[in-house]
């Protein structure tokens, strides 16, 4: 292996996984939610954030649509 070497000649190209990239985000979420995704992460032997991002890629994926019933308060 060289000491040094002239990467001058090499032409640039775009990283093929540039789109891939995650983005960094703060979110706030229940202790309990947090507590139930780090239980399943350490089961499954992986971080709990990629656990969620797991759950929520699925939910993508499969077009899953929040239903909330809120009450109307009308009597």
């Amino acid at each position: 292996m060289k000491a040094e070497y002239d990467l001058s000649s090499m032409k640039s190209r775009r990283n093929p996984y540039a789109a891939k990239l995650k983005k960094p985000v703060s979110m706030r979420l229940s202790e309990d939610v947090v507590e139930y995704f780090k239980g399943m992460a350490s089961e499954a032997g992986v971080p709990y954030q990629n656990l969620i991002n797991l759950y929520l890629r699925d939910c993508v994926m499969k077009h899953r649509k929040v239903r909330i019933d809120w009450p109307s308060g009308k009597t």
